[in-house]
């Protein structure tokens, strides 16, 4: 298969040991991520072959974040450098009544700077099969709505498939671009859809509801609006507390409706990238499955990435076959 190829930018994340606040701690840890850097590595945790284009720091920070995302067989022949810092953001982890709290430093990183001629789309979607985009990256300044709204209609030239995960942030929107008119003009080029009731309504300018009927009803306006949209996914989180949540998700094909079981996720370890766990998992299933086993494959990564520590799901195909064939005991493996 060809490549799949993520775009946007890759953060340091800092955080205390365990559930400690850093009030109460002088010991930190760092993890690399970033939401579409998440779902590349995932993939490639999966077997596909990926490729990320970013920026990245030009000093041993920049170094260090592309030995680890080389670690991980994904390519990087196309991030570029920058004398900005990596993005960074501190991260305190919830636990049961107590929520985790994020706070970014990321406003004038490498990334925040990009421009049009410091990536070749050209060259860079050569091996390419599958585009993956989200509604970040264009929040974060004009160059990186500029550099993604080419890529995209690269893309959809050379006839690559195109999954837009629209995540709506309204504080990252600072250089004032409209986002309601950024993220439509950049659903004209998408054909996977991976949002919820939360994304249409902020695009459409709707008020559907959160039932299974208004969730169809608002898959086919979409679909109205962007011809080019041919699915629509998404991922519905039920939160008991910090700790205990429930994962499970539903689609519309233009044609079908499907609704996977709930998966129960009572300890949570980190829920951070489990969305981008989704999509990834979502990503790899479509590429090899029929809509309904790729959804639920993407559903039970995601449920196993609340297992692991830091941005990335480092889950594997024969593990999340485990759970979709209904083990979720967690017994020892010998």
């Amino acid at each position: 298969m060809g490549q799949v190829i993520t775009f946007g930018e890759v953060l340091m994340r800092i955080s205390p040991r365990g559930k400690k606040k850093f009030i109460q701690s002088n010991v930190v840890e760092f993890f690399f991520g970033g939401t579409e850097l998440n779902v590349g590595v995932s993939i490639a945790n999966f077997g596909g072959n990926v490729k990320h284009i970013g920026v990245v720091s030009e000093d041993f920070i920049g170094d260090t974040a592309i030995s680890y995302i080389n670690k991980f067989g994904v390519d990087t022949s196309s991030i570029g450098r920058s004398k900005r810092p990596l993005g960074v953001y501190f991260f305190e982890v919830g636990a049961v009544m107590r929520p985790s709290t994020i706070s970014y430093n990321r406003s004038h990183s490498s990334f925040s700077e990009i421009k049009p001629d410091m990536v070749n789309w050209d060259e860079a979607l050569i091996d390419g099969e599958w585009l993956h985009w989200t509604g970040i990256t264009p929040a974060l300044s004009q160059g990186s709505f500029d550099v993604l709204k080419e890529g995209l209609q690269k893309a959809r030239e050379k006839g690559l498939t195109v999954s837009a995960d629209p995540t709506y942030r309204r504080g990252l929107w600072q250089y004032g671009k409209d986002p309601k008119e950024a993220l439509s003009e950049l659903l004209h080029y998408s054909t996977i859809f991976i949002g919820g009731i939360n994304e249409i309504n902020e695009i459409l300018g709707t008020e559907y509801s959160y039932s299974n009927e208004d969730f169809i009803r608002a898959s086919k306006q979409l679909m109205q609006a962007f011809p080019s949209i041919e699915k629509v996914f998404d991922k519905i989180r039920t939160s008991l507390n910090s700790s205990w949540h429930k994962i499970r998700a539903r689609m519309w094909n233009g044609k079908k409706f499907h609704e996977t079981k709930d998966l129960d996720i009572t300890h949570i370890v980190d829920r951070v990238g489990t969305g981008d766990a989704f999509a990834a998992g979502l990503i790899y299933g479509l590429r090899r499955f029929d809509d309904c086993k790729a959804m639920e494959f993407g559903s039970a990564a995601c449920a196993l990435k609340h297992t692991y520590e830091g941005d990335v799901n480092l889950t594997t195909v024969s593990e999340v076959t485990t759970i979709l064939e209904g083990d979720i005991s967690g017994r020892l493996n010998r």
